[in-house]
C-alpha cells in the first residue's frame, strides 16, 4: 500500500501533473492513512478513544473539494497529527498521578511524558448536554474571554475548511503575578465521531502573528478536550482535558505545576458557572 501511495506522489513531480491539486491532495491523504494505520500500537485504548482515533486518523477526514494551499494542507497535517498524539496519551491509563482532586469529584492526574515533560489530565462531570459545550468552546471560542479569567481574549486569525482554525491566545497574568503575559499561537481542530467529539491544538507559526513586545510567547500542544454523554446520563457530560504547555521564559517547575493544575480546576468552575448564568441555546432569543 505505501509503496504504491509513493508512486502516485512520484506522478505529481511530472511536469503534466504539477498543477493537478487534487492529485496531490490525494497523495497526502493516502501517505497520511497509511503512515497512522502503521504507527498506531501500544496499550489497547478505551472504547471512546479507540473510537475517536479510528475515525479521525492522520489527514483521514474527508477533506472537502475545496483546493487549499500547501500551508493550509500543512496546517490541516498539524493539527490531526496534535490530536492523534493527544489522545495516544490519554489511552495509557498507566503513569497518572493525583495532583487536585475537589469535592465535587474534580480532578487533576499528571505524568511525565517523554520528550514533552509533564502533561495534566482534568476529568469532570458537567451538568449540561454535549451539544452545549460544544457549542461554548467550539462554535463561540472567541467569547471565552468573557467568562474565563485567565483567557483575555481568543482571536481566531484563519479558519481553514470546516475542522481546522488558527488562532492567538492572550492570557492573563496568573494571581500574585507568579506568572507574567504570555501569548500563544496554535493550530487547532474539532471531530466530531457519533457521541465523541475531540478538540484538539499544538503551537504553531503564523505569519501574520509575529512575537508581540513585552509578552513572552509560549507553546501549547498538543492538547485536547474529550466530550462524550456520561454513561447513563446523556443529559450530562464527561469532559477529560489534556493539558500540555511550554510557558517559556524562567519559571521554577513548583509554580509551573501549581499554575497549570490550578488552571484546569479553575476552568472547570468558571465553565460551569457561565452554562448556568447563560440560557441554553433554544431559549435564546
Amino acid at each position: 500500500m505505501l509503496l504504491a501511495t509513493f508512486k502516485l506522489c512520484a506522478g505529481s513531480s511530472y511536469r503534466h501533473v504539477r498543477n493537478m491539486k487534487g492529485l496531490r491532495h490525494q497523495a497526502v491523504l493516502a501517505i497520511g492513512q497509511e503512515l497512522n494505520r502503521r504507527a498506531l500500537g501500544g496499550p489497547t485504548p478505551g472504547a471512546w478513544i479507540n473510537q475517536a482515533r479510528r475515525r479521525s486518523s492522520l489527514l483521514g477526514s474527508q477533506l472537502e473539494d475545496t483546493l487549499y494551499s500547501d500551508q493550509e494542507l500543512a496546517y490541516i497535517q498539524q493539527g490531526e497529527e496534535a490530536m492523534q498524539k493527544a489522545l495516544g496519551i490519554l489511552s495509557s491509563r498507566e503513569g497518572w498521578k493525583k495532583e487536585n482532586q475537589q469535592a465535587n469529584g474534580d480532578t487533576v492526574l499528571s505524568k511525565v511524558v517523554p520528550d514533552m515533560g509533564k502533561v495534566f489530565r482534568l476529568e469532570v462531570v458537567v451538568d449540561q448536554p454535549m451539544e452545549r459545550l460544544y457549542e461554548e468552546l467550539v462554535e463561540h471560542m472567541e467569547a471565552m474571554g468573557e467568562w474565563n479569567p485567565n483567557v483575555k481574549e481568543i482571536k481566531v486569525l484563519q479558519k481553514i475548511g470546516k475542522d481546522t482554525v488558527i488562532t492567538h491566545e492572550l492570557a492573563a497574568e496568573s494571581a500574585g503575578n507568579l506568572v507574567g503575559p504570555r501569548d500563544f499561537v496554535s493550530v487547532r481542530c474539532a471531530k466530531r465521531r457519533g457521541s465523541t467529539c475531540v478538540l484538539a491544538g499544538t503551537a504553531t507559526r503564523f505569519g501574520e502573528m509575529p512575537e508581540q513586545k513585552g509578552i513572552i510567547r509560549g507553546e501549547h500542544g498538543p492538547t485536547c478536550m474529550v466530550l462524550r454523554p456520561l454513561a447513563g446520563s446523556p443529559s450530562k457530560t464527561k469532559l477529560t482535558w489534556l493539558l500540555s504547555i511550554d510557558l517559556k521564559g524562567w519559571l521554577p517547575k513548583t509554580i509551573i505545576n501549581q499554575v497549570l493544575s490550578q488552571t484546569q480546576v479553575d476552568f472547570a468552575n468558571h465553565l460551569r458557572k457561565h452554562l448556568e448564568s447563560s440560557p441554553a441555546p433554544d431559549a435564546r432569543c
